[in-house]
Order: structure tokens, then C-alpha cells, then sequence
């Protein structure tokens, strides 16, 4: 039966994707879809890219909150989203989306920077504490803002396309976009779902996966390496696109329970249907102008983030 609804929700996501590609602006006809240098050259690869985007960052979120042990966790919470925006700011002010490194680059790099300094901050001893790992995140995440703010202020001439990456939107997406997040984010989603018995156990606890075989901190690593080289490239592609990893894993849990090789797939379709439905929303919404896509997931993120945090305020 579980089965069976998977597939409904991958034939959801695609015709999802061909309702999508006939709205907007200019209205498309359904059989003239392959025939409009609108739909193959605008419309097209930003549903890709949605799809791409949503799965990241759904199945990163699930794969933290597993690490960590906290249902409040996900890459935007934690910082590690701001974190790749702040590098692709700097990329922006200093030139160098059109070097070698570029901005995915620099989003990149400091995107791990970000998740180690966490790391660092939250481990006492050799335990990863999740209260001071989720405090530490909302921290960083206001002075990255901060210093993001402040670049936007001493170089206005770069503003518009810093506000890109604060906001979200899928507005500038390009087939080069498509063809660089797809690798990133197939060979990242491929070593989460490969380590989805290990994050079960990880549920249970760090002593007891150890005790059964799984080396914890390799296995940490392994994904926190993979799933920040995802959230990175999906920043340089999208910018900030906030709370897609805590929406969509919570509402997972509540329809399939809390084994992640069901948690993890389910997470990655609908992740897809979510970002692609906001996208969608905000391009159409107020026609022939766009709203930021960020600000529609965060309106029903942040909602379901406080109302888990008053749940779970006990363990707080």
C-alpha cells in the first residue's frame, strides 16, 4: 500500500510539472508545449531546478534531523543555508562569479566552514548537543544576515542580485544551472539513501549504532560532507529557498513513521512537489511580477517551526 502511494506521489510530481509549464504570463497550450522556446528555454529548466532544489533540501533536512536527533533541525535552522548565501555575496562584491571558482564555489566553501564551526560549537566531549547546535544556528544565521546586510549597504550597484540569493527565487534559472546541481545532487542523494539503516540507528543513539557495527563519526561526516556540498550548489543556483527541510521530512514522519527507508525517498518526492507548487505560486501570483519563492515556503515553515519548538520546549 506504501508502495503503491510512493508512485502516486511521483505521478503527482509530474503532472505537477506539465501543469506548471503551462502557466504563467504567457499561457501555453499543452500540445504546444515542445514547440514554445518559452517552455524549452525559461520554463523547463526552472521546473528542473525546482525539483532538484526541493530534493536537496528535503532530503538534507531528513538526514540531519536524524544525525542530530532533533526534529528542529534542517540546513536553513542551522545556518549552513545562510552560511552558502554569505559566500555567494562575496563572490558577487568581489567579482568572482566569472573566475574558475565562481560563486558555487565560494557557496561552497563557505558552506563547510559553516557546518564545522557548528560542529565545533556543539560537540562537548565527544556528544553532539542538540540544543547548542540549534541556538548556534539561529546565531549565525542573524550575523550572517548582518554581514550580509552590510555588503548590500557599502556596494549598492550589487544589491539586486544579492537580494537573489536572501530572498530565493528561481527566476534566473538556466540549463547550465540544471546540469550543474543534477550530478551534485543524484551522487549526494545517492549517499544518504545508501546510509539510510545507519541514520535508524543513529535514532536510537550514538553508543548503541557504534555498538552494532556503524562508525558514527564516518558516517556523520560522510553526510554532513554530502548533504552540504547539496544545500551549497542549490544556494549558488536558487539562493536561500528557507524551511524546505523541516517542512517536508515532519509531514513525511506523520504519513509513512520515522524509518528513514521510507523517510528519505518520500522526502525527495515531496521536497520536489513542495518547492515546485511554491515556485509555481509565486511566478503566478501576481502576474506579469514575481514574488520571492523563499518567502512562500517561509510562511508556512516558520509557522510549523514555532509550533514544533513549543512541542518540544520540555526537551529544551
Amino acid at each position: 500500500m506504501k508502495r503503491l502511494f510512493f508512485v502516486l506521489c511521483i505521478v503527482l510530481l509530474l503532472a505537477l510539472m506539465v501543469v506548471s509549464a503551462t502557466m504563467g504570463a504567457a499561457h501555453i497550450a499543452w500540445a504546444d508545449l515542445w514547440q514554445s522556446p518559452i517552455f524549452l528555454n525559461l520554463r523547463l529548466p526552472r521546473i528542473l531546478l525546482c525539483v532538484l532544489a526541493g530534493a536537496a533540501l528535503s532530503v538534507s533536512g531528513a538526514s540531519y534531523q536524524a544525525i542530530f536527533r532533533n526534529s528542529l533541525t534542517d540546513p536553513y535552522v542551522l545556518g549552513i543555508s545562510s552560511g552558502a548565501s554569505l559566500g555567494a555575496a562575496i563572490a558577487i562584491v568581489a567579482g568572482l562569479q566569472y573566475t574558475l571558482l565562481g560563486i558555487g564555489g565560494c557557496a561552497l566553501l563557505s558552506a563547510l566552514f559553516t557546518i564545522w564551526l557548528i560542529y565545533r560549537i556543539a560537540t562537548i566531549g565527544n556528544r553532539l548537543h542538540s540544543t547548542t547546535l540549534l541556538l548556534t544556528g539561529v546565531c549565525l544565521t542573524f550575523l550572517i544576515s548582518a554581514l550580509v546586510s552590510l555588503l548590500m549597504v557599502m556596494h549598492q550597484d550589487k544589491m539586486e542580485s544579492i537580494i537573489f540569493w536572501t530572498m530565493g527565487s528561481f527566476a534566473s534559472a538556466t540549463w547550465n544551472g540544471v546540469f550543474t546541481l543534477l550530478p551534485v545532487v543524484v551522487l549526494g542523494m545517492a549517499v544518504v539513501l545508501r546510509h539510510a539503516r545507519d541514520l535508524n540507528l543513529l535514532l536510537v543513539g550514538s553508543e548503541a549504532a557504534q555498538s552494532m557495527g556503524v562508525d558514527v563519526e564516518k558516517v556523520k561526516k560522510r553526510l554532513l560532507l554530502a548533504t552540504t556540498f547539496m544545500i551549497a550548489f542549490t544556494v549558488s543556483c536558487s539562493g536561500v529557498v528557507g524551511f524546505v527541510g523541516l517542512v517536508v521530512p515532519h509531514c513525511v514522519r506523520l504519513i509513512v513513521g520515522p524509518d528513514n527507508r521510507r523517510v528519505l525517498p518520500y522526502s525527495i518526492v515531496l521536497g520536489s512537489i513542495f518547492v515546485l507548487v511554491c515556485d509555481t505560486l509565486a511566478r503566478t501570483l501576481l502576474q506579469p511580477g514575481e514574488l520571492p519563492v523563499g518567502s512562500l515556503t517561509a510562511l508556512v515553515g516558520a509557522p510549523l517551526f514555532i509550533y514544533l519548538l513549543y512541542r518540544n520546549k520540555q526537551m529544551l
